[in-house]
C-alpha cells in the first residue's frame, strides 16, 4: 500500500533542534527530511517530495527568508513555517511579507508547531 504520510522538511543549522523537531513531527505521523542549511535543501534530490517547510530564519549561509523568496521566484508554492530565535519586529514583518503560514518564536511549544504544520497542509 502507498504511504500517504506527508513529508515535512526541517531546515535549521542547530543539529540538536533539527533532530528534536524531526522526532516530534515523526511522533505525529509526518515523514521528515532534515537539512542543515538552505543550500543543502536546494541541493537535495529534486525527486524528493516535500509538502511543507519548517524553516529557520537565521541560517549560517542563505537566510530562511532568502530561501523562501528564491522558491517563490522559481514558482514553488510550498507552505512555510518560519522559526527563529531572533527578536520579533522587523524580522517578523519581513518573514510575513515573504509569505508564511506561521511564525514561531523559539522556544515554542511542540503543539504550536504541530498545529502550524496541520494548518499548512490543510489537515
Amino acid at each position: 500500500m502507498e504511504n500517504l504520510r506527508r513529508t515535512v522538511a526541517v531546515i535549521d543549522d542547530d543539529v540538536s533542534l533539527r533532530r528534536s523537531l524531526g522526532r516530534l513531527l515523526n511522533a505525529y505521523g509526518f515523514l521528515v527530511k532534515e537539512y542543515a542549511s538552505a543550500e543543502a535543501f536546494l541541493a537535495r534530490d529534486p525527486k524528493t517530495a516535500i509538502d511543507c517547510l519548517v524553516l529557520d530564519i537565521d541560517l549560517g549561509g542563505m537566510s530562511g527568508i532568502d530561501l523562501q523568496r528564491r522558491l517563490k521566484a522559481e514558482g514553488t508554492t510550498l507552505p512555510v513555517i518560519f522559526i527563529t530565535a531572533l527578536e520579533p519586529g522587523a524580522v517578523k514583518a519581513e518573514a510575513e511579507k515573504a509569505g508564511c503560514v506561521a511564525y514561531l518564536q523559539k522556544q515554542f511549544p511542540g503543539a504550536a508547531l504541530i498545529a502550524a504544520v496541520n494548518k499548512a497542509l490543510g489537515s
